[in-house]
């Protein structure tokens, strides 16, 4: 359940949380094209708070807004600020910040004409997606009869709200079926990623995760991988079966909301020691201390209230 705030900021101002409300024949509700974001921002070390790689996000719905054919109605320096505010005037020192773009009211049918284009921030307080404990002990993962799409199918680097039933559809069946998370391949039946998280896999010290091809390009995935060059972690972006992922020493997930979270099993076989492995637990207290702003050498990332 979403715990309710005040406000949600939309078209330009803020509304209280109840009215915050669009038409039932609102295009996107039928149709399915909106774009939006998932951000988080973290209560840091000083006392003060931080967005976790603003910019990098909103360039992100922009550049997924210009793949929908969506022209956003607000400049990126607007809708940078509306978040933050946001934030503020909810009294949150650290939550989850959504901002979606979509189509209004006006025709139906699948072309929307000129319905206008509009876009809510909404923001709440969420703790670890994958569960109380997940951080820690890890997750059970089930390889998902759906597959993920294909670039020619869908736009997959675009964070659109459509391509997410594919991921519904994926996440209900594992959770039916006893598990905590589903694991997509893509068509040519190659690891792709999960219903809303990248993958990593780590074996003989050494790190592999998707490449580009075809997934999202994730910013946590993103500072992972910064984070482990730093590191002097071997990593490579290469393509990977589900029979090699079954070997793996460590594998965890990556994304905004779940963070860095470990795998201690995929369809029921037992990755290494069935808990969190060192590599894993080395970039987690590094991604901890940067979004905490325990670490200078990262500033950047932050974008403070």
């Amino acid at each position: 359940m979403v715990q309710k705030v005040e406000k949600i900021w939309l078209d330009g101002k803020f509304v209280p949380w109840d009215q915050a409300n669009v038409h039932v024949l609102t295009h996107t509700l039928h149709y399915g094209l909106a774009v939006f974001e998932g951000i988080r921002c973290y209560l840091c070390n000083d006392g003060k708070s931080a967005v976790f790689r603003l910019r990098e996000h909103i360039d992100r719905l922009f550049d997924s807004a210009q793949i929908g054919d969506l022209k956003i109605p607000f400049s990126k320096k607007e809708v940078s600020e509306a978040c933050k505010e946001t934030l503020r005037v909810n009294k949150l020192k650290e939550g989850y910040i959504r901002p979606i773009v979509f189509i209004g009211e006006g025709v139906m049918g699948v072309y929307p004409g000129d319905n206008p284009i509009r876009l809510a921030i909404a923001t709440w307080s969420w703790g670890a997606y994958l569960g109380e404990g997940a951080l820690e002990k890890g997750i059970r993962v089930k390889v998902s009869s759906y597959t993920r799409h294909h670039v020619n199918v869908m736009m997959t680097k675009a964070k659109i709200s459509g391509n997410y039933v594919n991921s519904v559809l994926a996440k209900r069946e594992a959770m039916k079926m006893g598990y905590d998370e589903a694991l997509m391949l893509d068509t040519e039946g190659y690891v792709s990623e999960a219903s809303g998280e990248n993958i990593f896999m780590v074996k003989n010290g050494a790190m592999k995760t998707t490449p580009l091809t075809s997934i999202l390009p994730g910013i946590t995935r993103d500072s992972v991988i910064q984070i482990a060059k730093g590191k002097k972690i071997p990593l490579v972006e290469d393509r990977f079966t589900r029979d090699e992922i079954y070997t793996a020493h460590e594998a965890f997930f990556t994304g905004t909301a779940a963070e860095i979270t470990p795998i201690r099993e995929i369809d029921d076989r037992t990755i290494g020691q069935g808990k969190t492995g060192p590599v894993t637990k080395e970039l987690q207290a590094a991604f901890f201390e940067i979004v905490r702003g325990k670490n200078p050498e990262f500033k950047e990332w932050l974008d403070y209230l």
